[in-house]
């Protein structure tokens, strides 16, 4: 996946949650300008970035890459439902197995 797609398919899980720029970088612990510069492809993050940006969008690394759009949107709908204590805890669980 080039920088490209991965600029793509962040704006796009942001916006099927309906979240500004402003509130994924909040979620995920960036400033709101990184989250701008990814998404029209000036910076690739980095594995330890794009984990964060994952969590604050509810979706770990591997759904990021592996779902396709119809899964990932079942995902999102289902997560995009949980508080953000439970997604910590979803997410720690997922981390654990």
């Amino acid at each position: 996946m080039d920088k490209q797609e991965v600029a793509e398919r962040i704006k796009k899980l942001r916006m099927a949650r309906k979240m500004t720029q402003n509130a994924l970088a909040y979620q995920a612990g960036v400033s709101p300008t990184y989250i701008y510069q990814l998404e029209r492809g000036e910076k690739s993050p980095t594995v330890e970035y794009l984990d964060h940006i994952c969590w604050g969008l509810g979706i770990t690394i591997e759904e990021f890459f592996a779902l396709d759009d119809g899964q990932r949107e079942k995902t999102a709908d289902r997560l995009s439902a949980l508080t953000p204590k439970q997604k910590q805890l979803f997410n720690d669980f997922l981390n654990s197995l």
